[in-house]
């Protein structure tokens, strides 16, 4: 089986030594990316569990040249294991067991004297979930900082601190402090670098009046950062004279120690504001003249740390989330919350490349009652079309685990700590992908304003391009759209109404244009209902000769092409919400999924149920073209459920037996859905040859937009390493010449793009014959010719 779709954005990335690499956690796994082509490399699996922290060790400063060649990193994850990696070959080197889930590690630059040199020791200061204690409980200490040697592989010291839930630490970059976030106050621990013993370590706490989100040091000055729900940063400086100095000369309260609370240990506090919301990350500069803050509000705010101006980083798009610069000053990192890592220039912060994840599912409470999945699947080329937050498309490679394209379906200025006022509440592709339909839905204001938008798409030159054809407004009045499907082999589209009828859609002859683009538009052909019932799914059966249309609980069979009643099938428990043909038989299969759920199979033959079944199913998809499909069942029904962590299993079923082929049980069922794709036998050396190149495979995505994709034929699980199926890059040279003392040269792009010139003779050839490039002229018998002839006077021709 093949997974992929995991989050980037779960935790902190890393910077390799050199700042060439870039060490993303996604899952259980670290991928390793290139800075310089944003490229997978390769990738570290070794993780039972999801990946929480990853930590370069940095190599000494007395190194060996050879030695500061070596890639190594800790990464420690919530199956309670610290894994040492070489992460240039890829291998593991040592494991340390911790047996609590971890959800943050620091390793800082310790040293100790032996035979009076000294050497580098790790240790490691984690942040564990005690999972001894009831979760249920609202007071319970399920956080704990602990200290582990990582040469002995085993703790030491007792617990640094106890809080309600694992917090993040944060070291400073020299490792002479520490710090984490608890509710209302920041705990910051002295660390000795040399000789390290715990019973050493020296505490304060800085407090505040709000609940505080996160924490900076200062690179070389006695400086902390925080900042905190309301959008505010607190800078206390010349923190721990009192306690952390070794002369211990304690601050005189009559000294005047301004934005200070109380008796705590610093000489000043400075308040900053210009966040709406809670701050995400703080990062100083590594020469500690400025501080970089992010947000909800997807802007980069940089601040100047003397006088307190600030200028911005705007339009990234999402909220931000971590921030990380690398050993290389030239470059730096941020993470957003649609699951993209953007890779910066500094000091400009320009965006010089992204890695791009699938993007993570929209939560809004302002979506009531279009809050279910929305996904489109292309059959044909493998990729999954999911709505973003943004009012986009994202075109999902499904097999090489990459974003193919991103397509504006709305023109609207999109800011992230806006209310969400419109949203794409359907996707449709043909089953080639050569057509796509989208419904968008601006939500009224006040309970006036509301449109319903209904767009067609055409395909364009490569996978997942698509450009507009037709836009209509209002395509069923003031009624919402609850279903789109196309006509196999002819360019039909069939759309279903709420308010109680289906409107059926023909696409008019293409007119040649010279960028090779079909301009086509869709029009109305004919508007069927019956007896006014809310139409809920339409479905055309493999051939393209039936129409199915759910008229609330009844189905009804049509003739597209006259749009005549043929035939109506006995009423269901409920209303139904889902319906398709299994492939090319005659079977028809039914979903319905209020407080009766109920899967149903007719046989549209003899107009009758062939079998059903009551159990509530989050999706379902059928065979293009054989006669099996699959459903997606939650263990219980969702009714009062709130959680994403709903379990379910995945039914394979035969149109001809209720009884199921296969399952397979599955976690975060609910906001899930599964389809089915074309598979590829190069990933299984042992198919037989004689059978179908094409191999039919499910694929399954579930509520965080974590897939799966395996066989449903076979009854063993064949692993496929994702490694084998990504386009890995190899790490490229390192630079030469004079490339590795003054960098790249730039880049100089032709502000007017030359199109290639055909050779076409005219009456002025010499207008056109030398014009663009040298290398898209015609070749030189062709344009000898052509401009000694357009030197000759032609005379006309008498009639004789």
């Amino acid at each position: 089986m093949i997974t992929g779709g995991q989050s980037y954005v779960s935790a902190p990335p890393a910077f390799s030594a050199d700042g060439r690499l870039l060490l993303v956690c996604s899952g259980r796994a670290v991928s390793v990316f290139s800075t310089a082509t944003a490229m997978l490399v390769s990738e570290l699996e070794g993780h039972e569990g999801d990946v929480t922290a990853v930590v370069v060790v940095a190599p000494p400063a007395q190194a060996t040249a050879a030695a500061k060649l070596a890639s190594y990193c800790w990464t420690a994850g919530l199956d309670g294991v610290l894994i040492y990696w070489d992460f240039m070959a890829a291998e593991v080197v040592r494991k340390v067991q911790v047996g609590l889930p971890v959800h943050s590690m620091v390793v800082p630059n310790i040293c100790r004297t032996s035979k009076g040199a000294e050497v580098s020791t790790p240790f490691a200061f984690i942040s564990v979930e005690d999972t001894s204690k009831p979760a249920s409980e609202a007071k319970a200490l399920r956080g704990q900082m602990r200290i582990y040697d990582l040469t002995k592989g085993r703790q030491v010291g007792g617990l640094l601190a106890e809080t309600r839930k694992p917090e993040k630490i944060v070291a400073s970059s020299s490792g002479e402090f520490l710090g984490i976030t608890n509710k209302r106050k920041l705990h910051i621990w002295s660390v000795p670098t040399k000789d390290f013993k715990p019973d050493k370590m020296r505490k304060i706490k800085l407090r505040h009046t709000k609940h505080l989100t996160t924490l900076a040091f200062h690179p070389t000055e006695r400086t902390v950062a925080g900042g905190d729900v309301t959008g505010r940063i607190l800078i206390w400086r010349c923190f721990g004279n009192s306690k952390f100095s070794e002369s211990s000369v304690k601050s005189k309260e009559d000294e005047g120690r301004d934005g200070v609370r109380g008796d705590d240990d610093a000489d000043t506090c400075t308040t900053w504001h210009w966040h709406s919301s809670s701050v995400k990350f703080l990062k100083f500069s590594s020469d500690g003249a400025y501080l970089f803050s992010g947000g909800l509000e997807g802007v980069i705010v940089v601040w100047q740390l003397d006088t307190g101006k600030r200028r911005y980083k705007p339009r990234l798009g999402s909220p931000l989330l971590f921030f990380v610069d690398s050993p290389d000053s030239s470059i730096s990192c941020v993470s957003c919350t649609n699951n993209q890592v953007y890779l910066l220039r500094m000091p400009n912060m320009e965006v010089m490349r992204s890695i791009a994840g699938i993007k993570l599912p929209i939560a809004s409470p302002n979506l009531v009652g279009a809050d279910r999945a929305v996904y489109g699947f292309d059959y044909t080329n493998r990729l999954v079309a999911i709505p973003t937050e943004d009012y986009c498309i994202q075109f999902y490679n499904l097999f090489e685990n990459a974003e193919v394209s991103e397509m504006q379906v709305c023109e609207r200025n999109f800011q992230p700590n806006d209310d969400i006022t419109m949203y794409i509440s359907l996707v449709s592709l043909s089953i080639n992908g050569n057509l796509m339909c989208t419904v968008d839905v601006k939500l009224p204001e006040e309970e006036l304003g509301g449109l319903v938008t209904l767009k067609f798409w055409n395909h364009g030159s490569r996978a997942g391009r698509y450009f507009l054809s037709t836009i209509i407004y209002e395509p069923h009045s003031d009624a919402g759209v609850s279903s789109v499907a196309f006509r196999p082999r002819r360019n039909m589209a069939v759309s279903s109404s709420f308010g109680g009828n289906f409107k059926v859609w023909v696409q008019s002859l293409p007119s040649q244009s010279s960028d090779e683009r079909n301009y086509s538009g869709w029009r109305c052909q004919s508007v069927g209902s019956y007896k006014k019932k809310p139409m809920t799914s339409v479905a055309f059966s493999a051939d393209g000769s039936v129409l199915a249309v759910a008229a609330e609980n009844v189905i009804t069979l049509w003739d597209p092409d006259n749009n005549a009643l043929v035939g109506v099938i006995a009423e269901t428990l409920s209303p139904v919400t889902n319906l398709s043909f299994v492939g090319t038989s005659v079977f028809l299969m039914s979903l319905c999924q209020s407080s009766r759920p109920q899967i149903a199979l007719w046989n549209v033959s003899n107009l009758s149920m062939q079998w059903s079944y009551s159990i509530y199913a989050e999706a379902a998809c059928c065979s293009p073209d054989g006669s099996e499909f699959a459903v997606l069942s939650l263990l219980s029904c969702p009714d009062g459920e709130t959680s994403t962590e709903q379990d379910g299993v995945i039914l394979l079923f035969d149109a001809e037996s209720p009884n199921p082929i296969a399952s397979w049980s599955v976690k975060k069922a609910s906001g899930g859905s599964i389809s089915f794709v074309k598979g590829d036998v190069s990933l299984d050396a042992n198919v037989d040859s004689s059978r179908d190149k094409e191999a039919m495979l499910l694929v399954y995505v579930n509520g965080s937009h974590e897939y799966v994709i395996f066989d449903p034929r076979k009854r063993e699980e064949v692993v496929v390493s994702k490694n084998t199926l990504k386009k890995i890059q190899a790490e490229e040279p390192a630079p030469i010449g004079y490339t590795s003392i003054y960098g790249d040269l730039q880049k100089l792009e032709s502000k007017k793009e030359v199109s290639d010139v055909p050779f076409i003779p005219s009456d002025r050839p010499w207008e056109t014959i030398f014009s663009g490039s040298s290398h898209v002229l015609p070749p030189l018998t062709k344009l000898c010719s052509a401009f000694l002839s357009s030197l000759l006077e032609k005379r006309p021709v008498g009639n004789e």
